[in-house]
């Protein structure tokens, strides 16, 4: 039963980077609300060097539809700027000589729906990626009864357990995505 153990502790801890993954990838989606996960992915070229937005500037969520930026090298202001114009993120960064205002527009009704689409697909993918770990975790079972490490019981015993943990993930998913559907509808 230790091999099962194993089996079953190794697929856990996959399923749960794939369950990392997909919040990761959530926090980055705008729902109409200030965060500072949408600017993530900004990269401001500072001395010739790709780097992080929050490695230049200080970042604070002034009200729930404002982001403010403030540098901490006034020189830096035009390259922020330009570095969020082209990360594409759907903001218009408004400069005043001092700081960057992010304001965030509002949602209309039709770009929710697609925005939640894509949430539904991004559940779907990792759904699809926990199924493949039961496959491999299955398949290492099947290997280890060939090689008489475990019994046609022990295997029996192990591809329910092994479906028990990918049922739990795919639980977990679903629910991830719903509460980001809440969240991104919300007015």
């Amino acid at each position: 039963m230790a091999i099962i153990d194993d089996v079953a502790n190794d697929l856990k801890g996959r399923i749960d980077k794939t369950l990392d993954d997909l919040k990761k990838e959530f926090a980055r989606v705008r729902t109409g609300r200030a965060n500072l996960a949408i600017l993530d992915g900004v990269r401001v070229d500072y001395y010739g060097a790709p780097t992080p937005l929050n490695g230049v500037a200080n970042m604070t969520v002034a009200d729930p539809r404002l982001i403010i930026v403030r540098p901490w090298d006034k020189k830096t202001l035009p390259a922020i700027e330009k570095a969020i114009r082209e990360a594409n993120i759907g903001i218009n960064p408004m400069n005043d000589g001092d700081i960057i205002r992010l304001p965030i527009p509002q949602l209309t009704e039709e770009r929710r729906r697609d925005i939640v689409k894509q949430c539904k697909t991004k559940g779907e993918d990792h759904k699809i990626a926990i199924r493949n770990e039961r496959r491999d975790a299955n398949e290492m079972l099947k290997e280890y009864q060939k090689d008489g490490e475990i019994t046609e019981d022990e295997l029996k015993k192990g591809v329910e357990r092994v479906q028990k943990e990918v049922d739990t993930g795919i639980t977990k998913v679903d629910e991830i995505v719903s509460k980001k559907e809440k969240e991104v509808m919300e007015v």
